[in-house]
């Protein structure tokens, strides 16, 4: 694939411990002629190695941008048959073609990981499956659902679209009598 991997620790050997033995017996423009084809050769695998480095960011960057553009696809290969359903049922008018319809809906829905959210009377109200649309007094214990408005779904663990309820509050006690004539002006 690409160039072997350079060895750090032994080029930051040469560069620490010069060889003076070896230094002595030659001129100074030769050790420095060496010294630099040694700093360019550090250089080029330095080069190599950064290079190498962006090749490997630049292609997660587009595997990434790749897999978030096509996401979607199973989710949405799924649904073409539904659609197709949809259509011949609405051609024809049958009203058991529409049932098939709404099977395949939800079994693609089931395939991708969207559940209902579908809370039943008296179920404990939670404010993060469900969104209160109205209070009304109930002999049931507060803070408990009542009715499904419109039912919500979850895609995994989260929430796409909470479940629209009315939930129960407690009933206010009046020791008045609604009917009483003392209020009368």
């Amino acid at each position: 694939m690409g160039a072997p991997h350079p060895k750090f620790d032994k080029m930051q050997e040469e560069t620490v411990q010069p060889q003076d033995a070896d230094n002595a017996a030659k001129p100074l423009e030769q050790q420095l002629a060496e010294a630099l084809a040694r700093i360019e050769q550090q250089r080029d695998q330095m080069m190599r190695v950064l290079a190498d480095a962006e090749n490997a960011r630049k292609r997660y960057q587009a595997e990434a941008a790749n897999a978030q553009k096509y996401a979607l696809e199973r989710f949405a290969e799924e649904l073409l048959p539904v659609m197709d359903s949809l259509g011949a049922a609405l051609k024809t008018r049958d009203v058991s073609g529409i049932e098939l319809t709404l099977r395949q809906l939800k079994s693609a829905l089931d395939k991708a990981s969207v559940r209902e959210i579908d809370p039943k009377a008296g179920e404990r109200f939670d404010p993060h499956r469900h969104q209160a649309m109205a209070a009304v007094e109930a002999d049931s214990e507060p803070n408990t659902v009542v009715a499904v408005m419109q039912k919500g779904y979850s895609l995994h663990d989260r929430v796409l679209r909470p479940a629209l309820v009315t939930v129960s509050k407690a009933v206010e006690k009046s020791e008045r009598n609604p009917i009483s004539d003392t209020d009368l002006d």
